[in-house]
């Protein structure tokens, strides 16, 4: 999965979560969740650990594209999130990890960090 789709699947769960979302925003984070589980075989139970802060450090949690394009994403987000959520991604940028898989999940901590209240991913 592309590290854009995937920063988009985060910063809705991430942000559209702790607001009322619409039906259709709802719609689209459920098809973008679906997608990345089922491209990635990742278990629903360590998604649930994440969402918590607990980030097991699972090869099917992490992505192979290291770089996450904020200025993109940040474009690409509905605006009922822009506010919370861009601070947030540009704050984080990528955090490089060993690889570009560890830079996505490291990014996905610093997410957690900067905003845990607000945060559920995927």
């Amino acid at each position: 999965m592309s590290t854009l789709i995937y920063g988009l699947v985060i910063a809705i769960f991430l942000f559209g979560k702790s607001m009322a979302m619409s039906d259709e925003m709802q719609e689209m984070a459920q098809m973008l969740h679906n997608t990345c589980v089922a491209e990635t075989g990742v278990a629903e139970d360590l998604i649930i650990k994440c969402r918590s802060g607990d980030f097991t450090d699972d090869p099917k949690l992490k992505f192979d594209d290291g770089e996450i394009d904020v200025d993109t994403l940040v474009a690409m987000l509905p605006e009922e999130i822009l506010g919370k959520a861009e601070p947030v991604l540009r704050s984080c940028g990528t955090i490089k990890g060993t690889d570009d898989c560890d830079s996505v999940y490291q990014t996905n901590k610093c997410y957690y960090d900067k905003s845990p209240l607000q945060m559920c991913t995927f």
